[in-house]
């Protein structure tokens, strides 16, 4: 006798008071873990958290007639958006052991400390990653390259890393938004229905003058900074740099791999890993007697020593004593194991993202600024401070690209706005904020990277900062806000927005530009 079908059960849509509830608890265990653990909070009690709240909203889906399995399918299906962006922290840490080893680091941190002026040290990282940045379209290709470096740089001079990453992380994320080559550059448009170079254009109002501001910024810090010539002799840790690698123009080629490959569009996991394994390559014809020592067998052949020492640098990580603190702290990173906790910090937020999201609790704390959005610049405003909250309580720079566009785009057609002020108002929010969230994708990602926590560098990502609230300051004041005649409006947005498939960081592909 067959068994009687399960009832459905009924769903009901959250109430304000169930889509906030996970949102307070996150804050309030945020908070507490910065208590009880300060600086360490990234290093699991933020991961607990996250996955204590992923919990509880999915208790209250549950009490709100939605299926435990379901539940747990599109947490997974979140979880399984960002496996791009773990694939590239992996390979990161694999470059960053490779690099160390092969002397790549050491031969940039020689010249840097060589040639670099301490005083202009902060606004030369800002111009060298926002060019850089702008060439190949990719902030986490540039902080995972030349950032490392600029930070170790940055150590050896005696400056403050925070600073130092506050720079490197602003001039990224300028070359990334202003780039024609940038994913999210190319999905914003397509999301609000413009081109490409009126989506540019636009953001040139915004963009300038923060990045200006920024760059006076450093370089008033930079001046202001006092270096103590006698508590630093840089002498001896180039001395310590060249007694200890080969320091040559040929440890450079990894670098330049991975910039070439960046350059004709090649994925950043598929550069950045070509990268390591080139770094692998230099290591044994450069520096054998390192990865000799390095690998620490006498028992096996030289081919195979340096065989396990490469293999060991990317998977573990590489550690080398100089004799020179400084140096030994330099060159011993990196390793896939390194990335192991920010890739739990990745998998909490989207797990928890993804059900507050499927749930519809985002979308019902999203309700108010709809509301609010009674004038052009209050829309605009909106727009952004959905951006920002869904970057802070979704985990997924991506999705505070995609929602807020989608659901926003009627309204904006409705009022005959051009369609290139929703994509400007996307990046001026969306994009630049994501690298200040510790759990966000590429706030993990550059803390990870960099080697600096993301509140240590968050008061000093100026052009981050500055950005969004000189974009909000133009809108309410009505500054350069674009509208259409009626017929253009309609010919500007196409009846269905840009079909967008998600394949994680690195990241959407934009089928149709609408």
């Amino acid at each position: 006798m067959a068994e009687p079908e399960k009832p459905k059960r009924t769903i009901k849509p959250p109430s304000y008071l169930d889509a906030a509830a996970p949102i307070l608890l996150l804050i309030g265990l945020v908070i507490l873990a910065q208590v009880l653990f300060g600086g360490d909070s990234t290093q699991g009690p933020f991961q607990i958290a996250l996955i204590v709240c992923a919990l509880f909203a999915a208790m209250i889906a549950y009490k709100n007639g939605h299926e435990l399995a379901t539940l747990g399918k599109n947490a997974v299906d979140g979880i399984s958006s960002a496996m791009g962006a773990i694939f590239i922290l992996l390979a990161v840490g694999a470059l960053i052991g490779t690099w160390s080893m092969a002397g790549t680091t050491a031969t940039l941190t020689y010249y840097g400390v060589k040639f670099l002026n301490p005083q202009w040290f902060y606004l030369a990282c800002l111009i060298i990653c926002g060019l850089i940045s702008l060439s190949i379209g990719s902030s986490w290709t540039t902080v995972g390259t030349i950032g490392v470096a600029l930070i170790a740089i940055s150590e050896v001079l005696g400056l403050n890393p925070a600073i130092a990453a506050g720079a490197i992380i602003s001039g990224g994320y300028f070359g990334d938004k202003m780039s024609p080559l940038s994913d999210t550059t190319n999905l914003s448009p397509a999301i609000a229905g413009t081109d490409l170079y009126t989506h540019i254009r636009a953001m040139l109002v915004t963009t300038i003058p923060s990045i200006l501001i920024a760059a006076a910024l450093f370089a008033f810090i930079g001046i202001r900074t006092e270096v103590d010539a006698t508590a630093f002799d840089p002498t001896p840790a180039l001395v310590a740099l060249e007694d200890a690698f080969n320091i040559s123009f040929w440890t450079l080629i990894p670098l330049f791999v991975v910039l070439i490959m960046a350059l004709r569009r090649v994925p950043a996991f598929v550069a950045i890993m070509a990268g390591a394994l080139a770094g692998g390559v230099m290591a044994i014809i450069l520096q054998p007697q390192i990865v000799i020592a390095f690998a620490n067998d006498p028992s096996l052949s030289t081919p195979l020593a340096m065989l396990k020492g490469v293999w060991s640098a990317m998977a573990t990580g590489f550690e080398f004593v100089t004799g020179y603190p400084k140096i030994d702290e330099l060159v011993s990173r990196g390793g896939m194991a390194s990335m192991l906790m920010t890739v739990w910090l990745v998998l909490a937020a989207m797990g928890f993202g993804a059900i507050m999201d499927y749930t519809g609790s985002l979308r019902k704390l999203l309700e108010p600024l709809v509301r609010f959005a009674t004038n052009a610049g209050r829309l605009m405003v909106s727009v952004g401070l959905t951006a920002i909250f869904l970057n802070i309580f979704a985990g997924d720079q991506y999705m505070a690209l995609v929602l807020p566009g989608t659901i926003f785009r009627e309204e904006f057609k409705k009022r005959n706005i051009a369609p290139q002020m929703l994509s400007r108002q996307l990046e001026d929010t969306a994009t630049i904020t994501s690298p200040l969230v510790p759990w966000n994708t590429c706030g993990a990602y550059m803390a990870a990277t960099l080697g600096v926590a993301t509140i240590a560098y968050l008061p000093f990502c100026f052009f981050n900062l500055i950005n969004p609230i000189l974009s909000f300051i133009f809108d309410l004041i009505g500054f350069r806000i674009q509208y259409l005649t009626p017929e253009k409006a309609e010919q500007a947005y196409p009846p269905e927005p840009a079909k967008v498939e998600h394949y994680g960081v690195g990241g959407y592909n934009v089928q149709e530009a609408g």
